[in-house]
């Protein structure tokens, strides 16, 4: 009998490969069953679900067996969202259904993160969502819910991060299991919810209203920071952790003084008292001096974002916490600028420009005066550093007058610093949403020329983008009125273009403007077109001077029934009263200028179709914007 060099036997081997071969292929065959067997769960799930509906057709016509809900990351089924062969979303809008939500039936499926029943015409109480305990955002708004939601409706859901109930007929208090630590969007509108806003952890809410109902009671104090409209419409609340608003007027959402009565009489003060008065306030001066002190020593924490918009801080934004740990060289992109490091940055004032879905952008100005706009991007943490510079070298390579030219990056493993040039005229978006709170030497509201102009501008940088990058389906992704800025002379400079290759791809559909387009909903792809549908929203846009952001903010991944709302609004408003019934007064448009102005109009209207067979080329686009007139 034959032996190996080594003195095994070659027939064992033989047999040990095999064995091996056979339960690699018996592994195979059970996940592939595995696999079968789950769309089969899934669609019976689904099936299951639409009986207790009523009115489903046509809207649900596809729902069934012959077809399995999902093939890989493609909903087969109207409103099913999938990835990786399971239905990780339902997204069932605008389809005017009734009858129950059983959420028994969705309990077998066990990828489910996010549902969406937005204007449809459910009513009664709130369903048992803690069937659901892995869900992450639930959208209920702009339909018939009534009745009181238990305290305790939304116990154990510890991912859920986003509850929107606007527009129903909920009565009682808020559920205070709503007050979750993962909370981070929260729409309550436009509801009869009574009693006090339960208390929230600080710092984690972004999107947050109650507008609209009949609370009462101090507004806690994590809440605010935001948005004072949030609270308008509950005459009862006031802001204070101690107040009482007079009865029949609006609250007063600025803060009140706190542990001073109005009516209180004044008493004459001990010289003891006064001497323990004046200890404490030098103690405090002292503990705030040192405060401030170990600032400038220590970086700010990653997760602490100021949410006010102008703020000089003493500790820079930009320190870093182990020079061990962090990169510390800038990398300059262009040759003619005046090179400066992290340690000018670090001594440079910052001032908080603003926060959004990539994170905070700051003005920091140096020593010697020179202005610059240092973004931190978070959402990139999976790139490579070969990876980071290689995309810094594609970005270094495009120039063109109406592309905002990055100055110099920097990386981290966890976050990522890009620098640009500080642009004083600030965004589109700012000049055109300005609420009477024009900066001093600001001038009037945006004329018809300087908004055509803004646009030519930004339909001329898409363009070129496009043009440059031919093998990326969304050249620039993150379009909107903040990402324009306008020059002296108001012309369009793009920011934040071409930034889609270096975002965690689990993050990019939240992050990016343009995967909030309809076909990314439909096919969880984007297409050349998608910064056309960007294009078009921002005509609308700057041409009525209706803000869009918070549309695009909503909705997590999916294509929102709000913005759709919002586009159709125009559209039908237009129709009805003329499209000089929706332009923005501000534009002090006359006769000629208006006939160009319905031109660019219906130019928006073509860039939103949702149909990619309807929508305009951006060549298309780019030739009928260059023909208007100023």
């Amino acid at each position: 009998m034959n032996h190996g060099q080594d003195g095994r036997c070659p027939n064992i081997d033989n047999r040990r490969r095999m064995n091996t071969m056979i339960v690699m292929m018996v592994g195979l065959m059970v996940a592939r069953q595995s696999c079968v067997l789950a769309q089969e769960n899934a669609a019976e799930a689904l099936l299951k679900f639409k009986t207790a509906l009523v009115n489903v057709d046509p809207s649900l016509g596809n729902w069934n067996p012959s077809t399995p809900p999902c093939t890989g990351n493609t909903g087969n089924w109207a409103g099913v969202h999938c990835f990786n062969g399971y239905v990780w979303g339902l997204q069932l809008e605008n389809m005017g259904l009734q009858g129950q939500i059983d959420v028994d039936a969705l309990v077998g499926l066990q990828s489910l993160r996010t549902l969406s029943f937005t204007n449809n015409n459910f009513q009664g109480t709130m369903p048992d969502w803690r069937k659901l305990p892995a869900l992450t955002s639930l959208f209920l708004s702009r339909n018939q819910f009534s009745g009181e939601i238990p305290n305790d409706a939304f116990t154990g859901m510890e991912s859920l991060k986003k509850v929107h109930l606007s527009d129903n007929k909920f009565t009682g208090p808020i559920p205070t299991s709503l007050a979750s630590p993962a909370m981070v969007e929260l729409g309550l509108d436009n509801n009869q919810f009574s009693g006090s806003i339960p208390p929230f952890p600080s710092g984690n809410i972004q999107v947050f209203n109650v507008s609209g109902n009949q609370l009462e009671g101090p507004i806690p104090p994590s809440l605010r920071k935001l948005d004072p409209s949030s609270f308008t419409g509950n005459s009862a609340l006031c802001e204070g952790d101690s107040c009482e608003p007079p009865p029949d007027m609006e609250p007063n959402l600025h803060p009140l003084p706190t542990g001073v009565a109005p009516s209180a009489k004044r008493k004459k003060l001990s010289p003891a008292i006064i001497f323990i008065i004046i200890l404490s306030i030098l103690l405090a001066l002292f503990l705030l001096l040192l405060l401030l002190l170990m600032c400038m020593w220590w970086s700010l924490e990653d997760d602490i974002e100021t949410p006010r918009q102008e703020m000089s801080m003493t500790a820079s934004p930009f320190s870093e916490r182990s020079p061990q740990q962090q990169a510390t060289k800038l990398s300059f992109v262009r040759d003619d600028r005046q090179k400066f490091d992290l340690q000018d940055l670090m001594r440079a004032s910052a001032e908080v420009l603003g926060s959004g879905s990539f994170g905070a952008s700051y003005k920091a100005v140096l020593v010697d005066g020179e202005a610059l706009v240092v973004k931190r991007f978070k959402q990139m943490t999976n790139i490579t550093k070969d990876e980071f510079h290689d995309h810094m070298k594609v970005l270094r390579g495009l120039q063109h007058p109406h592309l905002l030219p990055l100055v110099a990056y920097l990386y981290r493993k966890e976050e990522k610093l890009i620098v640009f040039d500080f642009v004083a005229n600030s965004s589109l978006g700012k000049h055109l949403h300005d609420d009477g709170k024009r900066p001093e030497g600001w001038p009037k509201p945006l004329n018809w020329p300087c908004r055509l102009k803004a646009i030519k501008g930004t339909v001329r940088g898409l363009a070129y983008l496009q043009a440059e990058l031919p093998g990326l389906e969304a050249p620039h992704g993150h379009l909107k009125s903040s990402n324009v800025l306008l020059d002296s002379n108001y012309n369009a400079l793009l920011m934040d273009y071409t930034l889609g290759p270096m975002v965690n791809p689990a993050q990019i559909s939240e992050a990016l403007v343009a995967y909030k387009c309809p076909e990314y909903a439909m096919s969880g792809r984007t297409s050349r077109k998608s910064d056309v549908w960007c294009l078009g929203i921002l005509i609308l846009e700057t041409l009525t001077g209706r803000a869009v952001d918070k549309y695009l903010g909503q909705g997590g991944q999916c294509y929102g029934a709000e913005l759709a709302g919002w586009v159709k609004g125009i559209v039908e408003e237009a129709n009805a009263k003329g499209a000089a019934g929706v332009f923005d007064k501000d534009m002090e448009i006359n006769a000629e200028a208006e006939a160009e102005a319905e031109k660019l109009l219906q130019i928006g209207i073509w860039c939103c179709q949702e149909e990619l067979e309807k929508r305009l080329d951006l060549v298309d686009a780019l030739a009928k914007i260059e023909q208007l007139h100023e």
